[in-house]
This record gives structure tokens, C-alpha cells and sequence, in this order.
């Protein structure tokens, strides 16, 4: 009975406050303000993203995106956060790629819109989603990756209590170019 526990559902919080932000899931409303704030953080982002679709901005595209959430959430795969501060939107974070049974892990992703930069918004966001990931949705295991020239989310994840476990070659494509990333997780503290 103990292996059929591990596949359990999770205790998913459609919003996570405290420390000056708030994550919640992305609803439709949202749309004009991630519009504007990817469109004014463009150039910031390209560099450390996939290559934008070319519909990135129509709603039909950020519709079908909303969608996909709820099926994934849903389904206990993806758990998406808009963060929020200053009365604003700020960015995102977003814990993909959830594996149960004896991995009991998932996947952290991030980014955060050029004019909330170097405020700490992101990691004060980690501080919220992480903990939730190990006793809300009881996982055992964050990872994340970030690129080897990526300073400040090397400089995030460190602060946040991850640790550096290795080198992935042509890890993820990123601005249509396949790159090597560093790989780095954080181990649930409550060991059982």
C-alpha cells in the first residue's frame, strides 16, 4: 500500500501570499497586463528564452495557454503562478514537468519582466512556491536549470537554497539555439 501512496493527489494552493508578493494561477483577465509587460520586457527576455511563437501575443494564443494550464494543473503535472507586486503583475513562475511515484520531483521555471528586476520579487516568490511544493503538493524534489552566463538566476537559485548538482550539453533550445545549462535542485528538508 505504501508504493500506491506516492501517487497521490496533491494539495494544489491557487494562491500563495507573503513577503510583499502574491502568486495565484493565470486566469483570462490577466491578458492585457502579461501583453504589455512581455512586449516591454522583450528584449530583456528573448535571451534566456524559447523562441516566441509568432501568436505569442493574441489572445486566442494566451486563451489556448489558460487552457493548457487548468488541464495540466488538473492533471498534476504543471503548477503555473503569475506573481504580483506592487498592485502589479511582475512575472511568473511555474513548477512543470511534475513526476510521481519514486521521483515525487518537478521542474522550477521563472521570469520576471525588466522593469521589476533586482527588487526580489522572484526570490521572495521561490520562498512562497517552494516550501508549498514540498508540503502542499508533497514533493520531494525541486530542480531547475538555468544558463551558465545567467548570473543573476545562477545568483536566484543559489540564494534560494539550491544547490549545483551538474552540466547538461544541449540541454534546452533556447532563442532557437540547443544550449548547455547548469542543472541545480533542492531536497525536501522533511526526509520520510
Amino acid at each position: 500500500m505504501g508504493f500506491l501512496s506516492t501517487f497521490r493527489r496533491s494539495r494544489a494552493t491557487s494562491t500563495l501570499s507573503g513577503q510583499g508578493v502574491s502568486l495565484r494561477f493565470p486566469v483570462m483577465d490577466d491578458f492585457q497586463e502579461w501583453v504589455h509587460l512581455r512586449i516591454a520586457s522583450r528584449s530583456f527576455l528573448e535571451p534566456w528564452e524559447p523562441t516566441w511563437p509568432d501568436d505569442e501575443f493574441s489572445q486566442s494564443a494566451f486563451r489556448y495557454r489558460i487552457r493548457r494550464y487548468r488541464d495540466l494543473r488538473e492533471d498534476d503535472l504543471c503548477y503555473p503562478y503569475f506573481i504580483f507586486a506592487e498592485n502589479s503583475l511582475v512575472g511568473a513562475v511555474t513548477l512543470s514537468n511534475v513526476r510521481r511515484g519514486v521521483a515525487q520531483a518537478g521542474t522550477l521555471g521563472y521570469w520576471i519582466g525588466e522593469p521589476f528586476t533586482r527588487r526580489g520579487y522572484m526570490h521572495r516568490a521561490l520562498s512562497l512556491l517552494v516550501p508549498h511544493c514540498f508540503a502542499g503538493l508533497g514533493l520531494h524534489r525541486v530542480e531547475a536549470a538555468c544558463l551558465p552566463r545567467n548570473q543573476a538566476s545562477i545568483g536566484l537559485l543559489e540564494k534560494a537554497g539550491f544547490e549545483r548538482e551538474g552540466y547538461a550539453r544541449s540541454y534546452l533550445q533556447i532563442a532557437g539555439t540547443w544550449e548547455d545549462h547548469l542543472l541545480y535542485a533542492k531536497v525536501s528538508p522533511h526526509q520520510g
